[in-house]
């Protein structure tokens, strides 16, 4: 059964035997409320996968240090994470915390490099508190405003843009870059950059309005809806010298689209497929294979996959020239901000209907 928000709430805390807590002691004993994996996904996912738990709040020990979450972060590379098979990271386990990057305030230390009230980035998943021996936190620079973009555009999905166009991509000045998801957290920035170096930048979107949004704010050339019908005619046209850069991080109709068009030594980095990800099969239709192989050899293609965790070396020069760029007004960032914990699973389900619109957030506390 398919729960709505209200629904989600109250039946899993029903279900897994929340805290009953009277009004003067839920008021002086936090609780921890974590959504977990409840089951995992065949093909798309329900808001039936995650079940929402009270739990004390945990202790830290000596050397470490208690977290509150203030925003989570909502990445479609969670999906893979719901999986029972091998991926590039681990699998959640049936019962565990969701896992997700986050913006958390120091509640209390005993953590010599961290004090109370220090804001930090950490790993801590879809719950409200956390503990941490701090070797995976890095605190921010308190001129970050808002405090989220640490889990944007300053964080993991700038990085991804920034190493994957620039040391994959290697736009060059008068250069056509295409990218899908256009709007999203990692397409916003990598089409930005993309005019910063010179090129012509074409993006494929969902909604008019988003593709209205990547012309008029982002400074694309174009933008095409991947709901159109003609799109590939679209896409042509868009392109009148071929495509040098493809930044893929949807495939689907995005890439049928734009595998004809392709020039010689064009170059294409792919961090994501999330056109793709609730497959349980593969798909019906022709074996193409052959013919991509064929395109990659008579064409000198350049396909290359990557995970964004292993470009750390990057961070410091990423930082340097994006924190330029933003405070310039060269770079505009988009984010779409889901108001309590309670309401995650609701709104992840929404990257697979192309619901959210920019870096997608939850305002935890």
């Amino acid at each position: 059964m398919t729960l709505n928000r209200r629904d989600f709430a109250l039946a899993s805390l029903s279900t897994l035997g929340a805290f009953a807590l009277g009004p003067a002691q839920a008021a002086t004993s936090p609780v921890n409320r974590r959504i977990v994996l409840a089951s995992r996904p065949v093909g798309a996912p329900t808001l039936d996968n995650f079940a929402l738990e009270s739990v004390p709040v945990p202790k830290p020990g000596d050397g470490e240090l208690l977290l509150r979450t203030k925003y989570l972060s909502l990445d479609p590379y969670m999906r893979g994470r719901m999986n029972a098979g091998k991926s590039y990271a681990d699998r959640v386990e049936l019962g565990n915390v969701m896992v997700g990057g986050t913006v958390s305030e120091v509640v209390s230390s005993q953590n010599a490099a961290f004090v109370a009230g220090d804001l930090v980035t950490a790993y801590a998943g879809w719950q409200d508190y956390s503990v941490s021996n701090g070797n995976d936190l890095m605190k921010l620079d308190p001129r970050i405003k808002p405090s989220s973009y640490a889990l944007g555009v300053l964080g993991m999905p700038g990085l991804t843009a920034y190493v994957g166009l620039l040391d994959i991509g290697e736009p060059k000045p008068g250069e056509t870059v295409v990218l899908a998801a256009s709007t999203g957290a990692v397409g916003s920035v990598v089409g930005q950059i993309a005019k910063l170096k010179g090129c012509r930048v074409v993006g494929i979107a969902g909604a008019k309005e988003k593709c209205a949004y990547a012309v008029d704010v982002l400074g694309y050339d174009a933008c095409i809806s991947h709901y159109d019908k003609d799109m590939g005619r679209q896409l042509v046209e868009a392109c009148p010298d071929g495509i040098d850069v493809y930044f893929e991080n949807v495939g689907g109709s995005s890439w049928e689209a734009v595998m004809p068009i392709l020039n010689n030594f064009a170059r294409v980095p792919i961090c994501g497929l999330i056109a793709h990800y609730n497959q349980t099969e593969l798909p019906s239709g022709p074996d193409r294979v052959s013919l991509l192989q064929s395109m990659i050899l008579q064409r000198s293609l350049k396909m290359q996959g990557f995970i964004v965790s292993n470009y750390r070396d990057r961070i410091p020069a990423f930082i340097g020239d994006m924190s330029v760029w933003l405070a310039q007004g060269k770079i505009k960032y988009r984010e779409d901000v889901v108001d309590g914990l309670e309401n995650a699973p609701e709104a992840f389900l929404g990257f697979f209907s192309g619901a959210n619109f920019g870096k997608l957030v939850v305002r935890v506390s």
